[in-house]
């Protein structure tokens, strides 16, 4: 006979009298009087309540430790208290004598954490069992919308004539920003493979082999540090890639995929919808002061450098300083208060904002108030404050007041009632990123962001900026990044497919064609024989989930996480190996300090 004839989560007050077969863990026994007692069964499915009616039951269970697996034979019958907060709320199974079996033992009386309260455990206990940690049926359910997520895609994907094709886990390494993991290569001494940071190269040469329309789950691996949004080691991307495709092909197809899914699953059940908002890379970062704006908010940044420059504040006056206000209106909110949002401000962008409040009298006070009196009326004027308003200026080179301005929005927008939609899914485009950038180590011109997008206008615009006609800091990338609710969930843009153009953008940044040929063979020697203009994208599955969830931690989301240090807990990785394991691969070891 089987485990079982139904799920813990099945029973309803129909099948009163059946007699049924149930297995899983127990969860908790209650005992309310001789020979009584109440034992929650749970399995994947949901909870059942079992009712122990004899003292032979209640000795037995006694000695059974929680989390322990069993299996229950007994008759269901109607509950005379209902709980209805529960499905199976309706019904009980008493046991016939006899009808419990052990199936699982727990061996330990005492549990890292109460189960139910996990999340509420250390972080490190919490990895450490992970195993335990995903039968709460809170992170139950984080994992269940991963799959069915995932599911989700692939069906949109396949209906919109996309193959999904998986590429190679074993490559060859390759510059594409964050460091490598690598293999070393047993037959090979002295030489490795690497785990592919993204499929990016792999997909390109799909579309050249004559593929229309690409995508897989892909998972992607590289060596960086870990954030709230970012989970060390790997991640799984939605990677996708189109023949023949423009940039609006690519928008077109994210924009009929996405919001469906985010309205299905999503914690809030409403999202953008095509066209989604569309805003340049400058813009981005004078407006919001990121190039990952909180489109819930309805906070902006204003340039106040001419308003402010002469006030008498001392950083206001400092050479080169440009100064950004974002007013606040309808505050009500405590001095204190301000204080302590303006230090989180420094915290995370590396410089303490000034502000000033206009009170209900309509009085400029607190704040760095003392040196804005002799141009009140001035200030009231040009940025059109009313009573009860906060204003909060950024100050100091172009890029730190921009990015300063982008905390106070993120932070006074959150904390500040009436300044947030939150329960919405806020989409939009940033397009029209800069290609190249003055390298902050190398002084020099380097790649801004992706060095196989193509450069807006071509050949037409990189053989300008060689000749000096244009500074090659104004030329743009047919880039753009799809950003939700301050998040970005991925960069894609149209690739360079044509050899020459490829060779002359890396000619900006001093590498020349035996660079490229070297560093990206496959795609080099590929495109010499015929590529077709080609554009994809790659959203984040972890940073989607996360978001769909209402998770702030994107490891509340993925079933076996890294920790903060890139280690697993729970497998003792990374981990020592064995001598002869060593001498295979000939690898010698260092001493290290």
């Amino acid at each position: 006979m089987s485990y079982r004839t139904h799920t813990c989560g099945e029973l309803r007050l129909m099948d009163a009298g059946k007699k049924v077969r149930l297995a899983g863990w127990m969860e908790n026994v209650r005992e309310v009087g001789a020979g009584l007692a109440f034992l929650v069964l749970r399995d994947f499915y949901g909870t059942t309540q079992v009712v122990l009616e004899s003292e032979e039951l209640v000795r037995q269970v006694r000695e059974i430790h929680k989390e322990s697996t069993i299996q229950v034979d007994g008759v269901v019958r109607e509950r005379s208290s209902k709980n209805p907060k529960l499905e199976t709320g309706d019904i009980e199974v008493v046991p016939e004598a006899g009808g419990i079996q052990v199936l699982g033992a727990c061996r330990f009386q005492e549990l890292p954490f109460e189960i139910n309260h996990s999340r509420e455990a250390d972080e490190t206990q919490r990895l450490k069992s992970r195993y335990l940690d995903l039968r709460n049926p809170e992170m139950k359910k984080n994992i269940l919308l991963r799959c069915q997520v995932i599911s989700a895609l692939r069906e949109a994907m396949a209906g919109h004539g996309f193959l999904e094709i998986t590429t190679p886990i074993l490559t060859a390494s390759s510059p594409e920003g964050a460091r490598d993991y690598l293999v070393p290569a047993r037959k090979h001494p002295g030489k490795f493979y690497a785990l592919p940071q993204a499929p990016q190269q792999f997909k390109q040469l799909l579309m050249t082999a004559g593929i229309d329309r690409y995508f897989q789950i892909a998972p992607c691996f590289r060596d960086e540090d870990a954030r709230g949004d970012r989970s060390p080691g790997e991640f799984y991307q939605l990677d996708m890639e189109m023949a023949f495709a423009t940039q609006e092909d690519v928008f077109s197809v994210c924009e009929e995929v996405l919001p469906p899914i985010f309205a299905k699953f999503g914690t809030y059940h409403r999202a953008s919808g095509a066209p989604f908002k569309r805003i340049p890379y400058l813009e981005a970062m004078e407006v919001y002061g990121s190039d990952k704006p909180d489109l819930r908010i309805d906070l902006t940044a204003k340039d106040a450098t001419a308003l402010f420059r002469d006030c008498g504040f001392p950083p206001f006056a400092e050479e080169g300083a440009r100064i950004k206000a974002v007013v606040i209106s309808d505050f009500h909110e405590s001095r204190k208060m301000i204080e302590k949002t303006c230090a989180d401000v420094e915290v995370q962008a590396g410089a303490k904002p000034a502000w000033f409040r206009i009170d209900e009298k309509g009085e400029i006070v607190g704040g760095i108030a003392k040196f804005l009196q002799e141009k009140a009326e001035l200030v009231k004027r040009e940025l059109e404050l009313a009573p009860n308003t906060l204003v909060v200026l950024s100050s100091g080179k172009k890029q730190l007041a921009q990015k300063v301005a982008g905390v106070v929005i993120k932070l006074f927008g959150a904390a500040v009632p009436g300044h947030i939609d939150k329960e919405q899914y806020a989409f939009c485009w940033i397009v029209d990123f800069p290609m190249y950038e003055i390298g902050e180590e190398s002084g020099e011109l380097e790649f801004c962001h992706n060095p196989f997008s193509m450069p807006a206008g071509g050949m037409d615009i990189l053989l300008k900026a060689e000749r000096g006609e244009i500074d090659p800091l104004t030329i743009t990338a047919d880039q753009y990044d799809i950003v939700c609710n301050g998040i970005e969930l991925s960069s894609g843009a149209v690739r360079n497919h044509d050899p020459e153009i490829m060779v002359k953008a890396f000619e900006m940044v001093r590498l020349g064609e035996e660079d490229v040929k070297k560093k990206f063979p496959a795609m080099y020697h590929a495109f010499s024989y015929g590529a077709p203009p080609h554009a994809g994208i790659a959203p984040g599955i972890d940073r989607m989930v996360m978001l769909l969830a209402g998770e702030s931690s994107i490891r509340e989301i993925i079933p076996f996480p890294m920790n903060k240090n890139a280690q697993d807990l729970m497998m003792g990785a990374p981990g020592e190996v064995t001598k002869k394991q060593l001498e295979e691969l000939h690898i010698t070891l260092s001493e290290v300090e």
